[in-house]
């Protein structure tokens, strides 16, 4: 798999590519299969029509990897929190935690159990998928997942979680804790059905200050690399803290793959870190409404990385109103340009 080749540095005929969110509202086909599903989290837990949507972006854009379609709250929410999506508001956890009698009420065995949809996706995807195109499963990051857990929803000021930070950090590592058991045992039991790679997601790295980041997200991303590496060495792990740029050069460990978001510039990424991992990314999404923007940003970060180990992507998720179209020529002009 060309895809798998890259995460482990290995030579490759042309530069792999594939796209966060690329199972998405831009795609009147998956707009279909969610539609009938009737709703996000029916369609999550319908594993058939999330097997269908998975394999969309491969049938029909080409990208050389599918990610499993799911969300990264499955794992608190079949811990036992109640999760609801709200139109105009996204994720809503109507208990959020407060304390730890909260904590406590959360079952790892059993949640984890509950996840039998998810690995289920997982096998059908696998069935389904062309042998040389790789399935990518993946988990929130402990600091990520935590964040919504004790908010209740997404926020912009963290005020909840940081309240708890700085006033009881014991308490936050307990969480923390308690999500990073769980999430080694998903993604362990993801590798069993049959994924080829995972990716840990930490969209809200950056709402952490330096020191915060290395003790309250990065160190619990750590745990869990070791946890699946100890075990699995040929599966690669990709991690995606967003918003670090700041602390790049301090980022090592037993990972592959380093995400990097749009707001970093790609060559200060390569300079500080493609000796230790490949990088994946890290196009502007929004660059996808207009050709030309493709082509620059394409040949842009294509030179950047010009004998470096790199898989393309976006350097976060693909916009709900991105022409499909526009979507096929992105991923054809890498494929295109990028050949050795």
């Amino acid at each position: 798999m060309i895809f798998v080749d890259a995460c482990f540095k290995k030579d490759v005929a042309y530069t792999p590519i594939w796209m966060m969110r690329q199972a998405g509202r831009y795609l009147n086909e998956y707009m279909v299969v969610r539609n009938e599903a009737g709703g996000f989290l029916n369609l999550c837990k319908d594993y058939k029509k999330a097997a269908t949507v998975t394999l969309q972006p491969v049938e029909i854009l080409g990208v050389d990897a599918a990610i499993l379609f799911s969300d990264i709250l499955v794992v608190p929410l079949e811990m036992g929190m109640d999760l609801e999506f709200v139109k105009g508001e996204g994720p809503v956890f109507k208990n959020p935690i407060k304390t730890i009698n909260d904590l406590n009420k959360l079952d790892i065995e059993q949640g984890v159990k509950n996840l039998d949809y998810v690995y289920d996706t997982i096998k059908c995807v696998r069935e389904n998928l062309a042998y040389e195109k790789a399935l990518i499963g993946f988990c929130g990051a402990p600091w990520t997942v935590a964040t919504y857990m004790i908010e209740g929803a997404g926020t912009k000021t963290y005020a909840k979680c940081k309240k708890l930070l700085y006033q009881n950090p014991e308490f936050l590592h307990q969480i923390l804790n308690l999500v990073t058991q769980a999430t080694k045992i998903y993604l362990e039991n993801q590798i069993k059905a049959g994924v080829n790679a995972v990716q840990i997601f930490d969209s809200w790295a950056g709402a952490l200050e330096e020191g915060a980041f290395f003790e309250f997200s990065f160190k619990y991303i750590l745990e869990i690399c070791d946890y699946l590496k100890a075990k699995y060495p040929q599966i690669p792990i990709i991690v995606f803290p967003k918003g670090i740029s700041g602390f790049l050069e301090k980022i090592d460990g037993n990972f592959d793959v380093f995400g990097v978001d749009w707001s970093t510039p790609m060559e200060l990424a390569a300079n500080k870190l493609s000796h230790k991992f490949t990088l994946q990314g890290n196009m502007e999404p929004c660059r996808l409404y207009s050709k030309t923007a493709i082509k620059e940003g394409v040949l842009n970060i294509l030179e950047v990385m010009k004998g470096r180990s790199h898989i393309f992507n976006l350097g976060h998720g693909i916009l709900p109103d991105i022409p499909v179209e526009n979507a096929k020529y992105l991923i054809n002009l890498v494929h295109e340009l990028s050949v050795k």
